[in-house]
């Protein structure tokens, strides 16, 4: 799992969502956008499908999916 972030250009927010991919896949998905200038194509861990003109990308984080603790370990 990864967690994902995208800025569109001329879009005040950005796009931010848990993906079931592996950060590596994505990545292969975002670089084959851009040097083919077709559409980026992302599901997140819901279903929902994401679709960015390559063109619109501003920049793209991408990071692996960290477990959220609960409680007052250290």
């Amino acid at each position: 799992m990864a967690q994902v972030r995208i800025a569109v250009s001329d879009v005040a927010s950005e796009i931010a969502f848990e993906s079931g991919d592996s950060p590596k896949d994505i990545k292969a998905a975002i670089d084959k956008a851009i040097s083919s200038g077709s559409t980026l194509s992302l599901t997140d861990t819901k279903g929902r499908e994401f679709i960015v003109p390559a063109a619109k990308i501003g920049y793209a984080e991408i990071g692996e999916q960290t477990e959220r603790r609960v409680g007052f370990g250290k």
